[in-house]
């Protein structure tokens, strides 16, 4: 009795295997694989890109396109979590993951992962365009091998080089639409590239002993909190000039300027706060997760705005 009530718990993900014993995976676990917090961001990124571009696409179209993109990235995730399940289940945070946990065997992730992300290629290619497709198909090796398998375990820089594979959504969103890519994508793809760094390593720093414990050369394991402060603040500056080239290049409007600007002001002064703050001042690294938990809203908020100055207003005006 007590055995399947164990076996239950396995499958609901409350209690890992025993090492050696795999339960069946359940629908969750996939789901699970797919990382759907971080999917989240990549969709609504995805679908501003599309919003905010010229021209028109039928709303079946754009909606293939949105899915293709939500699917490209839960492939890609699921690729990560096979190649870095022995070092998840060595870390707090990832313990719990399917695989980690013993609820799904590897080999299952891995052709979920690579099933996922062909059929995303595929279907974008032949609904969409191949252009978009192209792009999707680089954005999920960049993650799930340039990334995952070169950068992350060999340099610091790898959230700084990899941020790339996250600012993909927004230029394969354009791409569906236009056929074509411009500067305003680049500039989207950009502000995604720049947030990452201050994004990520503001969680680096209040997590920085589970990567120590797996050898995973995070900036504030090699080169220091100090050093990693430092360049959270430099990188909010370059983000907060990055985010307002739409506005001084003529991309977007007063709307958008404005809320870029107060936006990404606010996330300077958090920076700063981390920046130059000194380690064991304080209370539970407070800056590092205001500045981590405000970044998400920010990104969201920022191509808020842009898809109102560009898409909403202008609907309304005519």
């Amino acid at each position: 009795m007590t055995e399947a009530v164990q076996q239950l718990d396995r499958q609901a993900g409350a209690v890992p295997a025993p090492h050696g014993a795999l339960m069946p995976a359940h629908w969750r676990d996939f789901w699970a694989l797919t990382k759907p917090g971080v999917i989240r961001l990549v969709v609504f990124t995805g679908l501003c890109g599309l919003l905010v571009a010229p021209g028109t696409i039928h709303p079946v179209i754009g909606f293939v396109a949105i899915l293709c993109i939500a699917m490209g990235a839960g492939g890609a995730a699921a690729l990560n979590q096979y190649h870095e399940s022995d070092l998840d289940a060595l870390m707090k945070r990832t313990a719990n993951r399917p695989i980690p946990a013993g609820r799904m065997d590897r080999e299952a992730a891995l052709q979920f992962g690579l099933a996922l992300s062909g059929f995303s290629v595929v279907i974008m290619g032949l609904a969409v365009n191949w252009l978009s497709a192209a792009i999707l198909a680089f954005s999920i090796f960049y993650y799930a091998v340039i990334y995952t398998v070169w950068l992350k375990p060999n340099t610091p820089q790898n959230i700084v080089i990899g941020g790339g594979a996250g600012a993909f959504p927004p230029v394969i969103g354009w791409a569906a639409v236009t056929g074509d890519v411009t500067m305003l994508p680049i500039l989207l793809f950009s502000i995604i590239f720049f947030w990452t760094p201050p994004h990520f390593w503001a969680l680096a720093l209040f997590v920085k002993m589970d990567y120590a414990r797996v050898g995973i050369p995070m900036m504030p394991n090699v080169a220091g909190e100090k050093s990693t402060r430092r360049q959270v603040f430099g990188y909010s500056l370059v983000l907060l000039a990055t985010a307002m080239a739409p506005f001084a290049l003529g991309l977007a409007g007063w709307t958008y300027g404005a809320s870029a600007l107060v936006l990404s002001g606010v996330f300077v002064l958090l920076a700063a706060r981390v920046g130059f703050r000194v380690a064991g001042e304080g209370d539970a690294l407070k800056p590092e997760k205001q500045l981590f938990a405000y970044s998400i809203l920010y990104l969201f908020m920022i191509f808020t705005a842009l898809v109102i100055d560009r898409a909403v207003l202008p609907a309304i005006a005519a």
